[in-house]
């Protein structure tokens, strides 16, 4: 959901703070920061959250009470019907980071 209106203004001190950090050209000491060689645990678009964009959709009541006995999240498993029909029918939708 977006927020409305402005952000509060950011005051003179904290303006003043970050003038001066940006200052500052010290490079940043990682030396206590071990180098990550394996990435064998990692994970693809862990963190990825795609756009939505909300409308109003009509649905037979039969298909739409179905999911919603299926638990409270009954719109991300419409959601995922929906992107499972677009890709076993050749299809791809929009520019999804690859969760695997």
């Amino acid at each position: 959901m977006k927020k409305k209106g402005n952000p509060a203004p950011i005051s003179a001190k904290l303006l003043a703070e970050l003038d001066e950090l940006s200052r500052d050209t010290r490079p940043i000491d990682t030396s206590d920061a071990p180098e990550i060689t394996n990435w064998a645990g990692g994970q693809r678009g862990k963190y990825y959250r795609p756009v939505k964009i909300e409308l109003s959709l009509r649905l037979d009541a039969d298909v739409l009470e179905w999911f919603r006995r299926q638990g409270d999240d009954y719109e991300a498993r419409i959601n995922a019907a929906l992107r499972e029909y677009i890709q076993t029918h050749g299809g791809q939708a929009g520019n999804r980071a690859d969760p695997s």
